[in-house]
């Protein structure tokens, strides 16, 4: 899947309506986020094969988080929609508009926003640290990358029961780390303290380490950054400086 494709498949293509749609994602993206979606969202297929993140990620987990899981979520958020304001938004859309009104879209709209996102994060590849603007950017945040990786695991590890870890950035286009609730994102700017774009988001639900790491949630914190793509999470961040 390409890049267009997985952001038309996922609805990312809206996730800056509330920022300045031509910073964030450029004109061409911008137009399409202004057009209704048409059909159902979709469940897009793993970048990658499901044992490639071994020995980090293990192959039943990856099977059934994103073959059942998410599956689930996309398939409830189409039936959540049916005859609701959100039925024609496209998925970033949804997120920046959603209430506690509509708990059914809030948390199958997160949850198939925040998936995609995460999948789009690994890669077998991955690990290391970023480096151009994004480095130079956590750097000037947060001291150092090392620094940053410690303020971002206490942030995972502190989440108490299930919810997501997040690096965004604000519309200042400063970075800042959070956590959220169940499938709450950053995006969702009426229903969340502090409201970004998310640049990286850790799923810290036990059924996303459950099989390989048991209750031991540090040791999946400290696998996931072996499987971090940089280079994704440094697009993200060059699309906010647009």
């Amino acid at each position: 899947m390409n890049k267009r494709d997985f952001l038309r498949a996922a609805g990312l293509v809206g996730i800056a309506g509330w920022l300045n749609p031509l910073k964030a994602m450029g004109a061409e993206a911008a137009i399409e986020a202004e057009t209704a979606r048409t059909g159902d969202f979709t469940l897009p297929a793993l970048p990658y094969p499901a044992e490639a993140l071994e020995p980090h990620i293990d192959k039943m987990t990856m099977e059934i988080h994103h073959g059942k899981h998410h599956n689930a979520y996309v398939t409830n958020l189409n039936n959540a929609i049916k005859d609701t304001p959100f039925a024609t938004m496209e998925l970033g859309e949804i997120m920046a508009k959603v209430t506690a009104k509509y708990p059914a879209v809030r948390n199958n709209g997160g949850g198939h926003y925040n998936h995609t996102l995460f999948w789009e994060s690994l890669s077998p590849k991955g690990g290391g640290a970023p480096g151009g603007a994004l480095a130079a950017a956590i750097n000037a945040t947060f001291g150092s990358f090392d620094k940053f990786k410690e303020a971002f695991n206490s942030e995972a590890k502190s989440r108490f029961g299930s919810g997501w870890a997040w690096l965004s950035v604000d519309k200042r286009g400063k970075l800042f780390i959070s956590s959220t609730p169940n499938q709450d994102n950053p995006l969702m700017g009426r229903l969340v303290k502090q409201t970004g774009t998310p640049l990286l988001g850790l799923d810290v639900w036990e059924h996303a380490y459950y099989l390989k790491y048991q209750n031991r949630r540090p040791d999946y914190i400290t696998a996931f950054w072996n499987v971090i793509d940089w280079n994704k999470v440094a697009e993200r961040y060059a699309a906010t400086l647009k």
